[in-house]
């Protein structure tokens, strides 16, 4: 599928095609679309591990990732030494691709896989005259925001009070699925930049320097402590637990307290003209009025 915008130019192509295959080879993976049903199914139950869910289903029916994948949607594993590691499925927008999950091995977390799978995606997109990806992500996790934000480019468009409803998948199990919604322009100069490995970090002391003021803290015991400050244009901190995956197993309740404060303290700056602008490595969404 080419979209109405036309293609993109062969050398961006060529250049990502490049930038994915180098950050796949540097972590020793095979990345390649599933087209059979045999590793359809494995990416189901990976993902069905990596959810806690009681059945893969309760992610993504096995037929309907036949069906996506028949069509021409992505649908993407990531191979170490024979062995997935990651999968990730999209399905086209009226003028995007919708990453609708994206699920990497715990034992293979935090070092990259799902950086390069995302490359790969990208890469894949602009050979189809694709130029966005969109996605949701919950905002209570630090380090997807982080990834989201830093490391692959993308911006927050919008807060999406519990999306999806109720869900039983094991992660989201008693919880509102608040999302926030991500657009990734993979010609941005960000996304370009983050493709080349250039990522650039949150500097909180020229925030505070500025005036950032804290529209929720964390307290000594993980607790939100929401903060009275006026959205008078000065940057705003949003502070999320350190690890709120952790936070779950160890305490759920105090994991749930978290949900509220942090919806209302970003529905509030979005309201009042600010955007998302990053997310510190330590746990800190910074907003900045949009003038």
């Amino acid at each position: 599928m080419v979209f109405a915008s036309g293609a993109v130019p062969a050398e961006q192509v060529q250049t990502a095609v490049e930038l994915a295959a180098a950050a796949a080879a540097r972590l020793r993976l095979e990345i390649r679309e599933l087209t059979a049903v045999p590793a359809q199914h494995e990416a189901a139950e990976l993902l069905r591990r990596i959810w806690h869910a009681d059945t893969a289903d309760q992610l993504i029916n096995r037929a309907t990732l036949r069906a996506l994948q028949h069509a021409g949607n992505y649908v993407a594993g990531a191979y170490r030494d024979g062995v997935l590691v990651a999968a990730a499925i999209a399905f086209f927008g009226s003028d995007h691709l919708h990453s609708h999950i994206t699920g990497v091995d715990p034992a293979a977390q935090s070092g990259g896989v799902g950086y390069a799978l995302k490359q790969h995606q990208r890469a894949w997109c602009l050979a189809r005259g694709i130029t966005e990806v969109r996605w949701t992500f919950d905002p209570l996790v630090r380090r997807n925001a982080y990834v989201n934000l830093h490391k692959l480019g993308g911006r927050a468009t919008a807060y999406l009070p519990d999306f999806y409803g109720e869900m039983n998948d094991g992660i989201n199990t008693g919880e509102a699925t608040d999302r926030l919604y991500l657009s990734w322009e993979l010609l941005s100069a960000g996304a370009q930049a983050a493709a080349r490995g250039d990522v650039r970090d949150v500097d909180l002391a020229v925030l505070r320097a500025a005036g950032g003021a804290v529209l929720l803290d964390r307290g000594a015991a993980q607790e939100p402590r929401p903060a009275a400050v006026p959205l008078d244009g000065r940057p705003l901190l949003v502070a999320v637990p350190d690890d709120v995956v952790a936070l779950r197993e160890r305490d759920p309740a105090a994991a749930v307290a978290w949900r509220l404060p942090v919806r209302e303290a970003l529905c509030a700056a979005l309201d009042a003209g600010y955007r998302i602008t990053g997310m510190s490595r330590d746990g800190w969404y910074t907003l900045e009025a949009d003038r």
